[in-house]
């Protein structure tokens, strides 16, 4: 007879032999039914209160239980009141009994505490959201859950709110600013009231607009980790503290400093940069956010809820309620909610999720099911084995989520050129400000002022931060012309370098449907008749393959007159009744079954089509072998000349497919690949690209399916077919509109084009400032008594921007 013990958190009976788990408290052992029980009486430091809990089901209550005891006890409320206890929620709100808000649960078993990391610099890590010590971007949250996937981006709404106020104020600001230029200006835009409407309308840009750039600037003074925020912070702030003394003590400067009786400003210019940086954070955090989309769309494949079989009854639960062990029953067409193994039924479930193949994978007891794919006709109930982040589909959302970190955005190119031209610059406008200040002539301090102001004016990073964007900017719009859509700036710059690339077969090498290739009749048959058998037979099943014949009559012009009496065996075949005759249709082995035996010349024919990776079924009408009918996957018509292009290139095309050996040797061979391995599984797509690039090449994974998702994302470069699924276009950095691999050699094209433009702008941007510099510092005043005005400062400096935003515009010429 079995001792049994009681579980000291639920009342539960335990065996100790097979207990869940097991803790000691002053040297006496305590077992218990769940996990979950043992960490509720670790962190109860003794409590004998026994509450109803989730995992267990057990009816004792303390009268003197606490909101906080409860909120503890339940893990899977988010939500509860901290006066009233037993009040709990799953979403924020109020109190139904005093009104209180309701607090988030620490317990609650999504809240783990998140770590914000820098998509930039992996290495940083805090507990807080905030920017980065590095780089001054914002930092994300290191890993994404099913609650946090509906959250707003904050810092994504802040910038975009400073962008639209910044951008109406410094609209009329730019327009009073720059009418002096034109031939016919009006003599009011030189005069103190428009001089103080624009202080007045670029003050709330600059300094509230523009103050997360003001605070990460100084932050980078501060740490030493100069960066392009410490140009931006200077470079405006120095445009429009000059303007703002101006205009406030305008007697300290000589009169040779006025134009048209007043002193130039530059609010105009200040308020620019401000707005045009702001643009940039915008459509950078745009892009941010939409990398959490793949993470988010993964997340929805798992189902909200399962049915769960206890002791006759059935119930609905939620996903976070199951625990191992418990019994699921998985009704037609649901999806399965966690991994384990079938004790009841049989059916076949779509795990395209694993595989990408279309096919149906045919299970019954004792097989393995995996969380997230689909159930098809069948009925089961299976057993929980692995849930939460332990099952298949978390490890594929917690590898896209690390690959999609690992990655370095374009624009550390500038942040590393920033490292060492930010205190070029400063050096050169205090040696500029000290030389003028202890030699200059008269009024020192003045002329030490205005030349410092032009150092920093003409150095102001609008070009050198323009440089990258613009290209881009330009890049993706031509890109999206040729059939190339390019998610990331990242995946341009990476895309010229590529030398491996990795392609899924399903769905990017095939067509990805199945469609009818072949009919072979047997002696006595004719093609017509089999296909007209077999159409009406198939209609009644929802097998991909018979939906394969069904569309093939159709395509034909077959008529199909409607068959009888249908039966299924699954994994075999069908049969029916059709114009007063026995139709069967299966495997060989199905039709033996029946009593057909003249196969013999058939499954020769069977067997050769089989070595050209189809699928074959045959067909027997009256007692008779009709012929049989081939099925495949056939390869996209561009895939060849796709692959040959991609050689010339110099490229190294390797094959990863879910596939079988048989079929995925006979498209490897058919199309020149140079090399494959098949029934790989996600993980172990993820691990070879990992691998690959460990090595030191730089590679582009191509795929369509939710189970290239983690290699995309892990890949230099992920590449999805657009006519693939949502999960891999969001993981990867490009997308190919047609789903024609052809647009990898485009996109190769465009990289180059655009890293090209980018390096030019950089140069012009450089060259510009190491010409611009010395000039404004004052160097030819000792030789031809001329400085350089802040104002033609400013113009030199608008003149860099044009000439980087027009050389960006070639781009949309380039031949791809």
């Amino acid at each position: 007879m079995k001792t049994t013990v009681r579980d000291p958190i639920c009342g539960m009976e335990v065996d100790p032999a097979n207990a869940a788990a097991v803790a000691e408290r002053d040297g006496e052992t305590f077992y218990f039914c769940s996990k979950h029980c043992r960490d509720s009486f670790v962190k109860d430091e003794g409590a004998e209160a026994e509450a109803e809990h989730s995992c267990c089901h057990g009816s004792h209550h303390s009268p003197a239980e606490t909101a906080a005891a409860a909120a503890e006890r339940k893990p899977d409320a988010k939500y509860f009141c901290p006066m009233c206890a037993g009040v709990e929620s799953d979403t924020p709100g109020d109190c139904p009994k005093c009104g209180m808000a309701l607090e988030r649960n620490p317990s609650w078993s999504g809240a783990e505490k998140t770590i914000y990391t820098c998509p930039m610099h992996p290495e940083i890590e805090q507990d807080q959201p905030g920017d980065c010590s590095i780089c001054g971007m914002a930092l994300e949250p290191k890993t994404i859950t099913s609650a946090d996937a509906e959250e707003d981006n904050h810092e994504l709404r802040d910038m975009t709110r400073r962008f639209w106020i910044g951008a109406v104020l410094t609209l009329p600001v730019f327009i009073l600013g720059m009418a002096h230029l034109l031939p016919a200006a009006p003599e009011w835009v030189n005069q103190d009231p428009s001089r103080w409407l624009q202080f007045a309308l670029s003050t709330p840009v600059v300094l509230w607009a523009g103050w997360p750039f003001f605070r990460r600037g100084w932050f980078s003074l501060k740490t030493g980790n100069l960066n392009m925020f410490t140009l931006i912070a200077i470079g405006v702030g120095a445009a429009y503290l000059y303007s703002a003394v101006v205009m406030l003590l305008p007697g300290i400067f000589p009169p040779s400093m006025q134009q048209h009786g007043q002193i130039g400003i530059y609010f105009e210019a200040a308020a620019m940069i401000t707005v045009l940086v702001l643009l940039g954070q915008v459509l950078e955090g745009r892009a941010r956010s939409r990398t959490g989309a793949a993470i988010r769309a993964l997340l929805d494949l798992a189902p909200k809820t399962a049915r769960r079989v206890r002791d006759g009854a059935e119930e609905d639960i939620p996903l976070t309620h199951i625990h191992v062990g418990d019994l699921l029953r998985i009704r037609p067409g649901e999806k399965v909610p966690v991994d384990g193994e079938i004790v009841e039924g049989r059916t076949s479930l779509d795990e395209s999720m694993l595989t990408g193949e279309a096919m149906p994978v045919e299970k019954t007891t004792g097989a393995q099911v995996t969380g997230g794919t689909v159930n098809g006709t069948g009925a089961f109930v299976m057993r929980a084995e692995r849930i939460g982040s332990e099952t298949m589909l978390a490890r594929i959302v917690a590898m896209v989520a690390d690959a999609q970190r690992s990655r370095a955005p374009i624009q550390a190119l500038a942040d590393k050129v920033a490292a060492i031209f930010v205190p070029a610059v400063l050096a050169a406008a205090l040696l500029t400000f000290v030389i003028w200040f202890f030699v200059g002539p008269e009024p020192r301090l003045a002329y030490a002022i205005i030349n410092a102001v032009a150092v920093l004016i003409i150095a102001c990073p609008c070009a050198l931060g323009l440089a990258t964007p613009m290209s881009v900017m330009v890049g993706v719009g031509r890109g999206a012309h040729a059939g190339v859509l390019v998610r990331n700036a990242e995946a341009l710059e990476q895309m010229e370098k590529v030398r491996t690339v990795i392609v899924d077969k399903t769905g990017t090498l095939t067509e990805g449907k199945p469609r009818l290739t072949e009919i072979v009749p047997a002696p006595g048959f004719d093609e017509g008749a089999i296909l007209a058998a077999a159409a009406a037979v198939e209609q009644h099943s929802e097998h991909p393959i018979a939906a394969a014949i069904v569309r093939g009559a159709e395509e034909k012009q077959v008529k199909i007159v409607p068959a009888s009496e249908f039966q299924s065996t699954t994994g075999s075949g069908v049969t029916a009744t059709w114009q007063n005759q026995q139709v069967q249709i299966g495997n060989a082995a199905f039709l033996r079954e029946q009593g057909i035996t003249d196969l013999g010349t058939l499954e020769q024919s069977a067997a050769e089509l089989q070595r050209k990776a189809q699928t074959v079924v045959f067909v027997a009408i009256a007692g008779r072998a009709a012929g049989l009918l081939a099925v495949a996957d056939p390869i996209r018509e561009s895939t060849r000349e796709a692959v040959e292009e991609l050689h010339r290139e110099g490229l190294e095309v390797i094959m990863l497919t879910g596939d079988n050996e048989h079929t995925a040797a006979a498209v490897a061979q058919e199309l020149g690949i140079d090399a494959f391995e098949a029934g790989v599984q996600p993980e172990e797509k993820h691990a070879r690209v990992t691998a690959l690039r460990a090595q030191g090449k730089v590679v582009a994974m191509a795929g369509d399916g939710i189970n290239d998702s983690p290699a995309l994302a892990a890949a230099n470069v992920g590449i999805a077919m657009g006519t693939g699924t949502d999960v891999a276009m969001e993981s990867a950095g490009i997308t190919l509109l047609g789903g024609d691999l052809r647009g990898i050699v485009r996109a190769r094209k465009l990289s180059r084009a655009v890293m090209r433009n980018i390096r030019q702008n950089l140069f012009f941007a450089f060259i510009y400032n190491s010409l611009g510099i010395p000039i404004a510092a004052g160097l030819l005043y000792p030789f031809f008594g001329l400085l350089l005005s802040p104002i033609i400062a400013g113009a030199a400096m608008s003149l860099s921007s044009v000439s980087v935003i027009g050389n960006a515009l070639r781009l949309k010429s380039v031949q791809l």
